[in-house]
């Protein structure tokens, strides 16, 4: 009998899944560590935030559908267990406004990202600007959410100034990752 005439395709999937759960972390690892712009206090973990988009489409791209969902689960999963074991090791009580802000501008936000990055795959030619503009309505989405659940910041003087600081600066990181996206080929 001949050598397989077939030989398995690696599925490295796994590595991509694990990148995004490691980014994830680093995302809430580095979140007090602020910098100042404007009068306004400003979380590192802004620089990282377009990049979780940027590894769930991806996945989606060159996988498919159902591992990008499969990623997105598992590094939802995994940040929850990481920010309960934090909270457990530094003697902190959980709190669970915290852990549900960003557990569902996390996870709905990717969803939506997801749904519609897939909807430019198979309907358009996904050219920059919708890729791009996918990309910031998905941050917006985060950012909502992430309001949402911790409503009580809204009353607070800065948090607006900061608000906007942060789309903008996300809006100009987005740029090159639409770029980068759009180079990327379908499939394996």
């Amino acid at each position: 009998m001949k050598k397989k005439q077939l030989e398995e395709e690696y599925n490295d999937c796994w590595i991509y899944i694990l990148l995004l759960t490691t980014l994830t972390i680093l995302i809430q690892s580095i979140k007090s560590y602020k910098f100042q712009l404007m009068g306004s206090y400003i979380g590192y973990n802004i620089f990282l935030i377009p990049g979780t988009y940027f590894l769930t489409n991806y996945i989606c791209k060159k996988y498919d559908y159902k591992k990008a969902m499969a990623a997105i689960a598992i590094s939802a999963v995994i940040f929850v267990g990481f920010i309960v074991t934090m909270e457990f090791a530094m003697g902190k009580g959980l709190v669970l406004s915290n852990l549900l802000g960003d557990f569902f501008g996390y996870v709905v936000s990717q969803i939506v990202n997801l749904t519609i990055y897939v909807f430019l795959l198979n309907n358009t030619r996904s050219p920059y600007a919708l890729v791009y503009l996918n990309y910031l309505f998905s941050l917006v989405i985060y950012y909502m959410i992430y309001t949402l659940m911790y409503l009580y910041q809204v009353i607070q003087d800065g948090y607006w100034n900061k608000y906007f600081i942060t789309i903008g600066i996300e809006i100009l990181i987005c740029l090159p990752i639409a770029y980068i996206d759009k180079q990327i080929k379908r499939g394996r």
